[in-house]
């Protein structure tokens, strides 16, 4: 699994909102989902303690998805990399939300709808 890989995984985790498809284009490319989690790769591949400014990308990365077509957008950024998580990647990065303070209605799975 490659690094940007991990990146789109950790902001699934922080951007499992309540997804509704839209016909307006997405505002939120998977490149910057990566940007903005990047703090979190080291976490999300090895555990330990959460950076701050990992939670910062959380935060504003949930923020930022403040349509349905922004929601919808990170949701299949994400969605397309959680199959190819490890499971102890896969649940470093479902934690992320709750460690920096972020409540999800759900978590991004392999099998989320990404158009409700």
């Amino acid at each position: 699994m490659n690094n940007a890989t991990c990146l789109v995984l950790v902001v699934a985790m922080a951007m499992a909102l309540s997804v509704v498809a839209t016909a307006a284009p997405p505002k939120i490319s998977c490149g910057e989902v990566t940007t903005t989690l990047a703090p979190c790769f080291e976490y999300v591949l090895g555990g330990g303690k959460v950076p701050v400014n990992c939670c910062d990308g959380v935060k504003s990365l949930y923020k930022a998805a403040n349509t349905s077509a922004n929601r919808r957008s990170v949701c299949i950024c994400l969605k397309s990399v959680t199959g190819s998580a490890s499971p102890v990647t896969l649940k470093n990065a479902k934690s992320l939300p709750g460690k920096c303070g972020v409540s999800l209605p759900f978590e991004i799975t392999p099998a989320i709808d990404c158009n409700k």
